[in-house]
């Protein structure tokens, strides 16, 4: 039995694969239309997933929407309805939107289906088409490829139809829902309120929020907590809606936001400022307590001994580590997809689960994402053949030989450039379309923010560890293999402690540890930990790497500059290289220096 999800629609559409309930591919749209965050219905990746089955959309036994439209439109005109006349203008743009298209969205998807059935009549397609619900479908992502027979799953996002939180009991194949929030009390919203009000986009500039956190101290909690939301014991909360204009307005916030701050809303070229930090890290740690509340809540209603987390705000990998630190349970996983892309395979395991009622088979307490490596691979014919007629100069080296050369170039310095195996599902760059560098190096943060990235200078970089060697390195922590999880650098890797008095840009360059350019002004890391029979190739480099230098961690980031996507293809890697100051990149096994080129 073969299932295709699909997320479209609002914000990084995606689609998704799965085989008598095992994921065989899951990509989003963005990383083949080029488009960041393309919400359109993702031809490019539903193309991609049907490369893996034979016979095409028609061997396809159901197809599945990740969300159910007319409960969306039901949410949008009730509030609509509700704030009218203040909100009228943003109510009229929206229903414009919706009776253009949206409102028959079944109509739209089998009209864009039918272009792989030219054959068959539009009744056989809507025969295999199925509706979930928006946090049915984040908790399917969580729960059904978790290592966990049974687990408490919360769902944390802007919202969805009218959900915005939502707690469920995970019991083998059933996942059943136990409380939730509605509309418009948003703990997602609330956090992209303040994203908006920095100056930051919102659905895109929330993790910069929570990488300016640690640059401030949470002097603003108490204000938000007295007067923005009303958060009770059990995580419940309530948003005083004077404050916001989300419900009815394209602004997230209004001027009785601003007179609360006495800070007029940040423009995106405008110096950030300590208050601006200060912001950042009371909103941060007000994001942290409510979802350390939800979850303890979990806790007490399920009594189950493990946690999963999915949607948007299960990206906030801070509240995450909080949660683990906390030990309320015995372990915690993360749906690395935890936004709307990943909506597209919760909503194929929903209901290949949940509809069809298949049973679920957990397999050695090990997760059913494969390292998330779900997407697109490229054989060397294939990248060779692309690489000349690009016309690019490269070296075919065998794996030893290879990996030597990266791990000497790493060592003396350079940025690498790191394309492998299959594509990763989920907005974090794991090893296989990353670049990588040598985290002892104390410009390395500059050099990659200003010179590779082009992001602002504040922005963090992850660690990739040695599985085995992780626990010698970081606090509370076995495995991470998503990069979900922060924690500390051990203590006895750190260099004295900065002086917190110091403006912005005077820390960012300290060198505060022996690996600083992963070491974040607090102390913390975003952990990725690579395992031999995940990854076996990156696996391999690091172990060469601590062999050489003592150390087992390399840099990580995404293999893109600010406002693009990941690279999917070897072009997109080719052209990422020669857009930015990387020093080489490894295809594969195809090795390519910027010296050696000669188009530019």
């Amino acid at each position: 039995m073969k299932l295709i999800g699909i997320s479209a629609y609002y914000h990084d559409s995606a689609a998704a694969l799965i085989e008598e309930g095992v994921i065989v591919a899951a990509a989003q749209e963005e990383r083949f239309s080029r488009i960041k965050h393309d919400s359109r219905f993702p031809h490019g990746a539903l193309r991609y997933c049907l490369s893996k089955v034979t016979g095409g959309l028609g061997a396809v036994d159901y197809i599945v929407f990740y969300e159910k439209p007319f409960l969306k439109f039901e949410r949008l005109l009730e509030t609509g309805i509700i704030r009218a006349p203040k909100g009228f203008p943003y109510f009229k743009k929206i229903m414009s939107s919706w009776m253009g298209g949206k409102l028959f969205q079944e109509d739209n998807l089998l009209q864009e289906l039918s272009a792989y059935y030219p054959y068959s009549p539009l009744s056989n397609i809507k025969a295999k088409l199925l509706f979930s619900q928006h946090h049915l479908s984040h908790a399917a992502s969580a729960f059904y490829p978790s290592p966990f027979a049974e687990a408490a799953v919360i769902t944390i996002d802007g919202v969805g139809e009218w959900t915005t939180t939502g707690i469920f009991h995970g019991k083998q194949k059933t996942l059943i829902p136990l409380q939730e929030l509605h509309f418009p009390h948003s703990l997602g919203l609330l956090y992209s309120a303040f994203t908006y009000y920095l100056g930051f986009k919102v659905n895109d500039g929330e993790y910069k929020v929570m990488g300016l956190a640690p640059y401030g101290s949470p002097q603003y909690r108490s204000l938000i907590l007295n007067h923005l939301i009303d958060l009770q014991e059990d995580g419940s909360f309530q948003l005083n809606l004077k404050y916001f204009n989300f419900h009815h307005h394209q602004n997230m916030i209004n001027d009785e936001f601003l007179s609360l701050f006495s800070q007029p809303k940040r423009s995106k070229d405008d110096t950030i400022q300590q208050f601006h930090m200060d912001i950042a890290a009371s909103i941060q740690t007000v994001c942290e307590e409510v979802m350390l509340r939800i979850a303890r809540h979990a806790k007490q209603i399920t009594q189950a001994k493990n946690l999963c987390i999915a949607g948007g705000v299960g990206l906030n990998c801070v509240a995450n580590g909080k949660i683990l630190r906390e030990n309320m349970f015995e372990k915690i996983w993360i749906q690395p997809a935890a936004g709307d892309a990943g909506g597209a395979l919760g909503a194929a395991l929903a209901a290949y689960h949940q509809h069809l009622q298949q049973k679920r088979i957990v397999v050695n307490e090990k997760d059913h994402m494969r390292g998330a490596y779900l997407g697109p691979a490229y054989s060397d014919p294939v990248i060779q053949s692309s690489l000349g007629k690009l016309k690019a100069r490269y070296h075919v080296m065998d794996d030893e030989h290879l990996l030597n050369v990266v791990v000497d170039a790493l060592d003396a310095g350079k940025v690498v450039g790191w394309f492998n195996g299959a594509m990763e599902f989920g907005p974090r760059a794991l090893g296989h379309r990353s670049i990588l560098a040598d985290a002892r190096n104390p410009n390395m943060q500059k050099i990659l923010n200003l010179k590779v990235k082009n992001r602002e200078g504040f922005r963090p970089f992850a660690p990739l560890v040695l599985a085995e060697d992780v626990q010698h390195w970081f606090e509370d922590l076995k495995d991470s293999p998503y990069m979900l999880l922060v924690t500390q650098v051990k203590k006895e890797h750190c260099l004295q402690e900065v002086d917190k008095s110091a403006m912005l840009l005077n820390r960012i360059n300290e060198v505060r540890s022996v690996v600083p350019a992963i070491t974040h002004v607090d102390f913390s890391a975003r952990v990725q930990t690579v395992e031999k029979n995940t990854h076996a190739r990156l696996h391999t480099l690091l172990t060469k790497f601590k062999e050489k230098t003592g150390i087992p961690i390399l840099i990580n980031t995404s293999f893109n500059v600010s406002d693009e996507p990941i690279v999917e293809s070897p072009q997109d890697a080719y052209r990422c290289f020669m857009s930015t100051d990387i020093d080489m990149v490894v295809i594969e096994n195809c090795l390519l220096n910027k010296e050696e080129q000669t188009v530019r």
